[in-house]
Parts: C-alpha cells; structure tokens; sequence
C-alpha cells in the first residue's frame, strides 16, 4: 500500500509539473475550499461531532483528472493512532457515451498520524439525467481485498437557478451498515454555496450539518 501510494504520488507531481511546462498542453485547474460545522463520510462523523476546514486541488485533461483533498478529522485508527489530518489523491476518466457519463478512477484516503487508517479504493460510477437533474450508481471497492464494496444510488434535482435537492441511499458492506443522507444547497453566488443535510447510518448517530463550499 504504502508504494502504491507513494507512485501515486509521485505521478500526481509529474502531471502537475508537466502541464505547467507545457503551456499549449496544460489542461485545466480548479481549486475548492470548504467549512462545515461536521465532517460526515458515509454516514459517519470524521470528527467527532466538531467542524472541519477541508480544500482541494483538481486537475483535468479531457476526459482525464487527477487531485487531491485534505481536511482535519478527530478519530481513533484500527491500531489506535488518533488520526488529525486526512490526505486524499485520486485520478480516473469520465468517458461519456450519449447521455451516459462514466466514471473510473482510484482514491487514496492517508492519515499521516495514523498510518493504519490509509486504505484505498476503486470507483465506478454512472450518471443519466433525469429531467432537469440526474440520477447516478456508484461502487467503490477497496483495492487490498477487491470485495466487500460500498455502493450507492444518488440523484440530484435543480429546483430553481439557485435552489437543488440532492440525496443518496447506500450500503457500506465492510462496515455492515446501510445510510442515506438528503439535503438542499442554495447557490449564494457563482462560485459559493451553502449546502444544509441531514444523514443516518444504521446503528450510529445521526447527523445535521450544513457545509459552506467554495469552487474557483
């Protein structure tokens, strides 16, 4: 895992030094930055009920993209580190084949303080519109064992030019649990956002939390 992570990172670098030295060939860059009163993934609180600061870089060529994530978190590892920082890097393709858009790549989620805590994850996904919005599957398979996957059917709904509804229901079967979230985001400007969800996971605490996300 650990070489499979430090390649990755290696060849994120690379893309990212390369498109810059190709000016004619550089791809796109965008940047997110986020706060939110409590980092939820997957049903689950990150930090322990408290509020996180997250942001990230992502880079895309095409149908191809590559990036990376990091936020605070507050939990305990398998092997009981405390973890206190999440680094995400991903890359995949998101092939289209007529209103079908697809999505293949890898993730890696790293705590640096809790090193038993890394694992990483292959996705795949789907998405058709419906309507106005879209409705979507995902699977994410963890890459150590090749089974016992996360998968969730989402949708999203615009119901105005600043107004969208969006939500997911989903089973995590290494973790045993089934969750599901809904929530609704109000677009304050072209490039800020407030989104307001609620989510549950079976045998765990629920969760309110509103997040306010950046993109530039």
């Amino acid at each position: 895992m650990k070489k499979s992570l430090l390649v990755a990172a290696v060849a994120l670098s690379a893309l990212f030094a390369g498109s810059a030295a190709m000016a004619q060939d550089k791809g796109s860059l965008s940047y997110n930055l986020e706060l939110t009163n409590n980092y939820v993934w997957r049903g689950v609180s990150q930090t322990n009920g408290n509020a996180a600061l997250q942001g990230g870089i992502d880079y895309k060529k095409g149908m191809f993209y590559a990036g990376t994530w990091l936020s605070n978190v507050d939990f305990v590892a398998p092997k009981g580190e405390n973890a206190n920082t999440e680094a995400d890097l991903y890359l995949g393709i998101t092939p289209t084949v007529g209103n079908w858009s697809y999505d293949f790549g890898v993730i890696y989620y790293t705590y640096p303080s809790a090193d038993s805590a890394t694992t990483g994850e292959l996705k795949a996904a789907v998405s058709h519109p419906m309507g106005k919005g879209s409705i979507g599957v995902a699977m994410y398979l963890p890459t150590e064992t090749l089974e016992k996957p996360y998968y969730e059917v989402n949708a999203s709904y615009p119901l105005s030019s600043k107004w969208s509804v969006s939500g997911a229901i989903a089973n995590y079967e290494s973790a045993r649990y089934t969750t599901w979230n809904a929530g609704v985001t109000y677009a304050l400007t072209d490039h800020l956002a407030l989104d307001l969800r609620y989510s549950e996971a079976e045998k765990m605490p629920n969760n309110l939390y509103a997040t306010l996300k950046a993109s530039f």
